[in-house]
């Protein structure tokens, strides 16, 4: 299976961006993680594959909404208010037996290339 992301882009603060992730099989859990320059990987949101039960990190509940859309083999991250520290490379992932969403990225196994956000002050 193939992810492939995009829809990153430069915002000021307080703007909103949708990423996708498109991928070219079945898939179970899915989530998006980020990266900023210097800094590792960090979990941002994941979403279950059939309950659709979703998490975030605090540094971004109440501002991303992660979704999905399995007939289409979609995932989606809106995300909203966006802070500088928000920049960063951000990656789709996906899980081949995992149903539940999670946060520990050695759970998944396929990654998108990534998509870059950049927000300015």
């Amino acid at each position: 299976v193939q992810l492939q992301a995009s829809g990153g882009g430069s915002v000021q603060a307080g703007g909103s961006l949708r990423l996708s992730c498109a991928a070219s099989g079945r898939t179970y859990a899915m989530g998006w993680f980020r990266q900023a320059p210097g800094k590792e990987r960090e979990f941002a949101a994941a979403i279950g594959w059939r309950n659709f039960r979703t998490s975030y990190a605090d540094s971004v509940k109440g501002r991303f909404t992660i979704s999905r859309d399995n007939a289409e083999d979609m995932l989606y991250l809106q995300m909203n208010s966006l802070k500088p520290e928000d920049s960063a490379v951000y990656f789709c992932a996906a899980s081949r037996r995992r149903t539940d969403g999670t946060s520990r990225p050695n759970e998944y196994d396929y990654w998108g290339q990534g998509t870059q956000v950049t927000v300015s002050s």
